[in-house]
């Protein structure tokens, strides 16, 4: 990066939350007594997705941490446990804690799984940074499908087909297809079943309100009218990305390390 801070694996971790489990795909980037900042990816995607941001001067000033969530990229699914938002809660705020994190920057269906690990006291987390998180039942557009099919292969061959038709002419698809692609088939069904049930049952973005101090970022042309509405009447502080995808680390990534940087202060 340029003479920048080094990027290196961060040793292994033991979790609090769950004994014996150690993520494969943990990595640092930035100065190690900085404060820290946990990137997860949303649903069937992976770290990769923030590496355009961690290029940027943010690592100067924050100790930014990636994992992959059990099940998706190169992290291995926990072997006896399923990919709930439970589970995966749990996995999250088990890493906040081992590394002393006090902020997440989650997106999509991510910013739910974060919501429900910053209720865990044990985990630390304060802050939550929502890239175009789950607001409504309507921001299940990719998770929510799952709810539809009755096997995992069922899922997985159909939403990689949905995929393929938008990814001739979007790169960012493309990419997003590739990684779907990589993630655990049972991961992705009970995931997107799990997202689709929480969403029926509770406003995602009511939790966020409720657990930390939460900040939003999005474009509003990529939003559900509903979710859109539900911001303006909530009072959740947020931040427009206008012309930003719904992947503004990757297209955006400067835009989203200055609303970092000025979230967190």
């Amino acid at each position: 990066m340029g003479g920048g801070p080094s990027t290196k694996t961060s040793p292994a971790v033991r979790l609090v939350a769950n004994p014996g489990v150690e993520p494969e795909t943990l990595r640092t980037h930035g100065p190690p007594g900085g404060r820290g900042v946990l990137c997860i990816a949303g649903f069937g995607d992976d770290g990769t997705m923030f590496a355009p941001f961690l290029a940027t001067p943010i690592t100067s000033s924050y100790r930014m941490v990636t994992v992959d969530l059990p099940g998706f990229g190169s992290e291995p699914p926990t072997p006896g446990r399923f990919a709930t938002l439970s589970n995966l809660a749990s996995f999250v705020a088990a890493v906040a804690a081992a590394q002393e994190v006090e902020a997440v920057l989650a997106h999509s269906a991510a910013s739910i799984v974060a919501g429900l690990a910053a209720s865990d006291p044990r985990s630390g987390i304060r802050t939550i940074l929502s890239l175009e998180g789950n607001l409504t039942k309507a921001d299940a557009y990719f998770s929510g499908v799952a709810a539809g099919f009755d096997t995992p292969a069922s899922f997985r061959e159909a939403f990689l087909t949905r995929l393929d038709e938008a990814a001739e002419s979007d790169p960012l698809m493309a990419r997003y297809r590739s990684r779907v692609a990589r993630a655990n088939a049972h991961a992705l069904w009970v995931l997107g079943n799990d997202v689709a049930v929480f969403s029926e049952r509770h406003r995602p973005g009511d939790l966020l309100l409720r657990v930390a101090e939460a900040h939003y970022l999005y474009n509003p042309s990529n939003c559900a009218e509903s979710s859109l509405e539900w911001l303006e009447r909530s009072g959740l502080p947020s931040t427009k990305l206008r012309g930003a995808s719904h992947w503004p680390t990757l297209d955006a990534p400067r835009r989203v390390a200055r609303v970092v940087a000025e979230v967190l202060g």
